[in-house]
This record gives C-alpha cells, sequence and structure tokens, in this order.
C-alpha cells in the first residue's frame, strides 16, 4: 500500500518529541507538512522533519497532496480544526481529549464515521503490548475475580503559561491527566461503567482543576478508583485487584521506548514478577492509524465512552469542589 501522507496542524511540543519522530521512522508515513500561524516555527519545524512549511491551518487542510491531518493544538481548539479536516476529507489523529464537550465528541466520531474516515484519540498507552498481557492474565484468572481498580495519573507542575493553566484552551488535570486513568479503567472493566463519585479541586490562584479524584462502578460491583492531577510528585499507574491477588503495573500510561515494563503478581505471601521486552507506544499508535487509516475503519466507541466518563466526572464535581481555595 501507498504511504499515508501527513500533514501536521501545530508544532506542540508533544509533536516534536514524540510524533513527528515516529512519523518520520516509520515507512508507511510520509510526512509532507507542517502547519503553524508562526510562519517562522513551521519554517524551523519543516526543516527539522525534512517536509514543507504551511503558514496557517486552513492551507494544509486545501492541500491535494495530504490524506490526513494530526492534530496536537490544545483541547480547545479541537473541536474547530477535527470538523475542518473531516470536511476537508481528511483522516484524523488528534491528542487527546478529542474534544472538551461529550456532545461534540459524539458528532464528530459520527461525522467521521458516515465519511468513512479514520478518526482516532491519541490515547497511546493503548497500544502498548504491557497492557494486553495484563488482560491475559486477567482472563486467565491469575487473581481470581476482579473486585477493584486502583489508577492515578499525575505530573510536577508545569510553567505558569504552559496551557494546561488556561481554561480558554481545554487547560486542568481533568483534561489532561485524568483522560488516562478514566481511559485505564474502560480498558480493563469495560464500557458500563457509571460515575459514582467525583472532585475536582483548584489549587489556590488557579483558574483550573489541578487535581480530581473519581469513584466508578461496573453494573456486576467492581469499582475504580482514580486519580489524576497537574501538580504533584510524578505517578503513572494502576492496580487491580482481585479476590485471590493483585497485579500492578508502574510507569504504565508514558514508557519510554527503552523501558522493560514490569508487571508485579502478588497472591498470599508470593510475589512474580513478570518482565517485558521494551516496545514503543508511539510507533504503534503511529501504525495503529495508518492501518484505520487504509482499513476506513471507523471511529474506535471507546473515545465516545470516555467522553461521557470525562463529562460525567465534571459534572458529579461539585461548585464547592471547584471553588475550594
Amino acid at each position: 500500500m501507498d504511504p499515508v501522507r501527513m500533514g501536521v496542524l501545530g508544532c506542540a511540543g508533544i509533536a516534536q518529541r514524540r510524533m513527528l519522530p515516529a512519523m518520520s521512522a516509520d515507512p508507511a508515513v510520509e510526512l509532507v507538512a507542517v502547519a503553524s500561524r508562526d510562519a517562522a516555527k513551521a519554517r524551523a519545524t519543516a526543516a527539522r522533519f525534512r517536509c514543507r512549511a504551511v503558514h496557517g491551518y486552513a492551507e494544509l487542510l486545501a492541500r491535494e497532496d495530504v490524506d490526513a491531518v494530526y492534530v496536537p493544538l490544545p483541547a480547545a481548539l479541537h473541536a474547530t480544526w477535527v470538523r475542518a479536516a473531516l470536511d476537508a476529507g481528511k483522516h484524523v489523529l488528534a491528542e487527546k481529549p478529542l474534544t472538551t464537550d461529550h456532545a461534540v465528541t459524539e458528532g464528530l466520531i459520527a461525522r467521521a464515521a458516515a465519511a468513512r474516515l479514520a478518526l482516532m484519540e491519541n490515547v497511546m498507552f493503548v497500544h502498548h503490548p504491557q497492557h494486553a498481557a495484563v488482560r491475559r492474565l486477567l482472563a486467565d484468572g491469575t487473581i481470581g475475580e476482579l473486585r477493584l481498580l486502583i489508577s492515578a495519573f499525575a505530573i510536577p507542575r508545569l510553567p505558569d503559561d504552559d496551557i494546561r493553566h488556561d481554561p480558554e484552551l481545554g487547560g486542568g488535570a481533568l483534561w489532561d491527566t485524568g483522560v488516562y486513568p478514566v481511559r485505564a479503567a474502560l480498558y480493563f472493566l469495560g464500557q458500563e461503567l457509571r460515575v459514582e463519585g467525583a472532585s475536582l479541586v483548584k489549587g489556590a490562584g488557579e483558574a483550573v482543576d489541578t487535581a480530581g479524584t473519581a469513584l466508578l462502578s461496573t453494573p456486576r460491583g467492581v469499582a475504580a478508583q482514580l486519580s489524576f492531577g497537574i501538580d504533584h510528585g510524578y505517578r503513572s499507574a494502576y492496580e487491580l485487584w482481585g479476590s485471590e491477588g493483585r497485579i500492578s503495573v508502574e510507569r504504565a500510561f508514558t514508557p519510554a521506548a527503552d523501558h522493560a515494563p514490569r508487571i508485579r503478581i502478588e497472591r498470599g505471601t508470593r510475589t512474580e514478577d513478570i518482565q517485558l521486552a521494551p516496545d514503543d507506544q508511539v510507533a504503534r499508535t503511529v501504525r495503529a492509524f495508518v492501518d484505520a487509516v487504509h482499513a476506513g475503519a471507523a471511529p474506535n466507541e471507546a473515545s465516545l465512552h470516555q467522553a461521557a466518563l470525562l463529562h460525567a466526572v465534571r459534572r458529579r464535581a461539585t461548585t464547592a469542589d471547584l471553588d475550594r481555595p
């Protein structure tokens, strides 16, 4: 098959650190152009990755030599430019969250499906094989019947001018780090999750939520305790508790390509570590998108369920939580 001809809307840090190097290294991708509202930034990024510079996002979408676009823009801009890309007949890989509005996400997914265009949310950890290995252990009854998922993702504070601190750009812990434990709950517990309670907390003087927790449950009574934040010591992990033991994974959501994952199994007084080979979830994500483009695959429904849960978490969080000094 011919390579997928990619354009990029924006020169965000994640694009330059992770996605553009992975696209450039994949023979199934031809990186055609990078667009920015800042012409100089577009030229600098394009020179680094040996592609064309385009001044303006609409100009890139008008190019006939672009099949698909990657959208690493701030979350609040996703709805506008994902819709514009779909209307231009482009397949879309968009950073998470797909949008900050459940109904808008639902509409975009329906629009992509009707046009037979791939629309994929860039939640990379689900493509790492360590999590499929954990699911196999659960299916094999390694820890008995599943009772509880505990998951956390939090990062140290970034500079005050970072987009994560700007509500107009879709900032806040829920949209930035909360996506990961919510998606982990969907991945391991299925699509029938319900939000039982939630809290979103603003740090002193903050314009956005900087921390959050949520309690979810399945119809069978399996619970999920989720924590997330953007002003914390780094944490990226989950635990699965069963009737006969526990499985835990550290560095679960953003492992480096050279990281050798370890799955820890505890049963009674015995502990077993399963060491896995390093893997590159960024490269796997790019290839998954290429495969979706070639197949004309419908968008993954997990993104829709994730959007619904994020909406429910924000709705269940009380006004008092959001205004707490």
